[in-house]
């Protein structure tokens, strides 16, 4: 097989491409296509009460999470204009998922022939390739995926060739169906079957689509058997098509999802952390000679995150990072979060949410900066075993 010239195939991590779009703040490299780019990730507004878009930047990714929208109608927000004019957000660039990673996870045993089936707070949603199209259609989003069967990673090997199958048929439905023009991302799944894996992959790739969406992971799989499944799929695509996976947060896995070659990553991983208190603290250049503190201590965390509802900061009048310029840092100090969340105040997860954001577009733009010099393995090895050393300690301290 021939080498790979980069991790990322000369794009950055994070970015994705339009060509009818203004140009962003991504640098151009020079092994990709010149097109003109926006920075991600993606989905860094959350669709959850009380959290607040302050956080998103201009020519952000945001979702268009369906579970989100029960009850609006798709002729209502139609009418209204699509989400752009619904939510006032112009400038933003909107993905229409029909997977949402924290509270509408796919549902594969009630899936069948005629639609996905999906587990939300107001039930179970069995979604339909026509009343998908038709929803996304009433939306206007910039982009979407087309709809698929995704399936955990404990399956037969007939479940899953079932999946692949469906998701295809799903795909030319969807094709279709459309009729506005927009921009179709096509759906890649195949559970941890690398064959089934590689097969649709080879069939999407063959379809007129302008980017690839990969699912079924976050689904069960392992570290170890994700290596050779996302390698699977990304060998069979186009090297100058953007890439978009889900159910990769931890930044271990977005590492690990950058050097197979995906381009477009959610951030549920963010979303998690704030619903339970924690802040990002780990330092986003890395040197492998650091000697980091890796105590667990009374702080609940480790070098990558604090508990701020521990005691111990209940009087700490310093910010989450002393060098961090968010808005939280700058303003608020780690004793008056820990009293927020303690209170039950929604402001906490508000504040929270946005240094959280703020650290993890940081890491982005630090994976970005290594590939651009060459040093993308580097950076991710040093991470690594910076992130490993801290595991090993903590499960020592117990």
């Amino acid at each position: 097989m021939e080498q790979r010239k980069s991790p990322v195939r000369g794009s950055a991590a994070g970015q994705l491409s339009f060509p009818n779009s203004d140009s962003r703040s991504a640098p151009h490299n020079p092994q990709r296509p010149a097109r003109f780019h926006l920075s991600g990730p993606p989905y860094l507004l959350s669709s959850f009460s009380g959290f607040s878009p302050a956080p998103v930047q201009p020519a952000s990714l945001l979702p268009c999470f369906f579970s989100s929208l029960e009850g609006i109608s798709p002729k209502t927000i139609s009418n209204i204009g699509g989400l752009h004019q619904m939510l006032s957000l112009h400038q933003h660039i909107f993905a229409a998922v029909p997977r949402d990673s924290i509270i509408a996870l796919p549902e594969h045993d009630s899936t069948n022939k005629y639609g996905a089936s999906f587990q939300t707070p107001g039930g179970r949603l069995l979604i339909k390739p026509a009343e998908y199209v038709e929803l996304v259609s009433s939306m206007k989003p910039d982009f979407w995926v087309t709809l698929a069967d995704e399936v955990p990673a404990w399956v037969s090997d007939k479940r899953n060739r079932t999946s692949v199958d469906r998701t295809l048929r799903w795909l030319d439905d969807c094709l279709s169906l459309n009729k506005t023009g927009t921009t179709i991302f096509g759906s890649i799944v195949g559970g941890s079957s690398i064959e089934e894996r590689h097969r649709c992959a080879q069939e999407v790739a063959q379809r007129n689509v302008s980017g690839y969406w990969i699912g079924g992971f976050g689904l069960g799989e392992s570290m170890d058997e994700r290596a050779a499944l996302l390698t699977a799929v990304t060998d069979n695509l186009p090297e100058d098509m953007p890439r978009h996976v889900s159910g990769l947060g931890l930044p271990e896995e977005v590492l690990q999802g950058v050097a197979a070659g995906i381009d477009l990553f959610d951030s549920t991983y963010v979303y998690h952390l704030t619903l339970g208190g924690f802040a990002l603290t780990f330092p986003l250049e890395r040197n492998k000679g650091d000697n980091a503190d890796y105590q667990l201590s009374d702080s609940g965390g480790d070098d990558m995150k604090i508990n701020l509802k521990a005691t111990i900061y209940r009087k700490d009048t310093s910010p989450i990072v002393e060098s961090c310029n968010c808005f939280t840092c700058q303003n608020h100090t780690k004793a008056y979060l820990n009293h927020l969340f303690n209170v039950h105040e929604m402001l906490a997860q508000t504040l929270l949410e946005i240094h959280n954001t703020h650290q993890y577009l940081g890491f982005f733009c630090s994976i970005r900066k290594a590939i651009e010099e060459g040093k993308f393995e580097q950076f991710r090895r040093n991470f690594v075993e910076s992130r490993r050393e801290c595991l090993f300690a903590a499960a020592s301290s117990d």
